[in-house]
């Protein structure tokens, strides 16, 4: 098996700045890309991704805001957020796509959530 463990979220004002992490481990051959979404009331919404050769995509909404970066010897992803906004309120979770070691298919995993709460 494998888990994703979050941390490094909270309660900040707007115009202020977090950095979450996401750590994986367990049953790892290799991980494909590593990402984080959010969810305030509603669906679940794609905030960054970043692929094992570093590509990133980033949604409009934080664009020029926040930077996902990865530390790939740690299988660990992190999300930098600047300039905070209330609308960034949500529940951040972190994805990975994970080759696992027992078979030659790719699953994706994610973590429990962490509550980033922006206050204006």
């Amino acid at each position: 098996q494998v888990q994703l463990v979050e941390s490094g979220g909270g309660l900040v004002q707007a115009g202020g700045s977090l950095r979450l992490s996401c750590a994986a481990s367990g049953s790892i051959f290799s991980i494909n890309s590593m990402g984080w979404y959010r969810q305030a009331p509603g669906q679940r919404e794609l905030v960054a991704t970043i692929s094992s050769r570093g590509s990133t995509n980033y949604a409009d909404s934080v664009k020029g805001r926040f930077t996902i970066s990865r530390d790939s010897a740690k299988n660990t992803v992190y999300l930098q957020m600047n300039s905070l906004k209330p609308e960034d309120t949500a529940v951040y979770y972190c994805n990975a796509i994970v080759v696992v070691t027992t078979t030659p298919y790719k699953y994706p995993y994610w973590g429990q959530g962490t509550q980033v709460t922006v206050s204006s």
